[in-house]
């Protein structure tokens, strides 16, 4: 297990019970998600976290495959579908997988031939540490066309707050890798990793970045 996903299986209970802080921006994020899905759409979530989201966009798809590398944030969204179900939610396509990117059963386990139809990541691009590799690799995941459906925390503008207290916490690990990007840099590396961005939002102002860019 790396770092970051001990980091994060470590926080996963705390994480957990926080509300989300917009709401109305967290909304506003899933309606214009769901306008890009289609009912046979097969879709892939990266860093999903505790499930809250595929939990509520699992029932506009074909199928649904939900990642994360931190094995406790797994097994509170796998917690989540139980209880869902057993209210009488039947969640049939959707299933939780501890796994990143890179790992094999992505493929085998939620895509069509073809690919996947969108691959979804929700404040996760910024804890990655090789953006363009992952980028590459959604790109391979996705059919021709496909979706890369994005929001990201951007935090260029306040690095000179943030990026100190990023890096003396990281050496007490409390806290995990975070790059420090603007929207303009997040939208360039999406470009150059052979997207078309077709729609972008801010939602909430002025730090999240929500971006839909498709496979060219």
């Amino acid at each position: 297990m790396t770092d970051n996903a001990k980091f994060w299986t470590r926080l996963s209970r705390k994480y957990a019970s926080h509300p989300v802080r917009n709401r109305a921006a967290y909304e506003k994020t899933l309606e214009r998600v769901t306008e890009h899905l289609g009912p046979e759409d097969a879709v892939l979530e990266l860093g999903c976290g505790t499930g809250s989201t595929a939990l509520l966009l699992a029932g506009a798809v074909g199928s649904y495959l939900a990642t994360d590398y931190a094995s406790g944030m797994i097994e509170i969204a796998e917690e989540k579908l139980a209880t869902e179900r057993t209210n009488g939610k039947a969640h049939e396509g959707l299933s939780f997988l501890v796994a990143d990117a890179f790992d094999e059963r992505v493929t085998s386990e939620g895509a069509h031939a073809q690919g996947y139809d969108a691959v979804l990541a929700f404040n996760f691009f910024h804890l990655v540490e090789t953006p363009e590799e992952l980028l590459a690799r959604v790109r391979d995941l996705l059919k021709p066309g496909g979706l890369y459906i994005s929001k990201t925390v951007c935090l260029k503008k306040k690095a000179w707050l943030f990026l100190p207290l990023v890096a003396v916490m990281r050496l007490i690990r409390m806290a995990p890798y975070v790059n420090f990007l603007s929207f303009r840099s997040l939208e360039e590396t999406i470009r150059q990793a052979g997207f078309e961005i077709i729609e972008t939002g801010t939602y909430p102002e002025p730090y999240s970045r929500f971006v839909v860019a498709r496979k060219v």
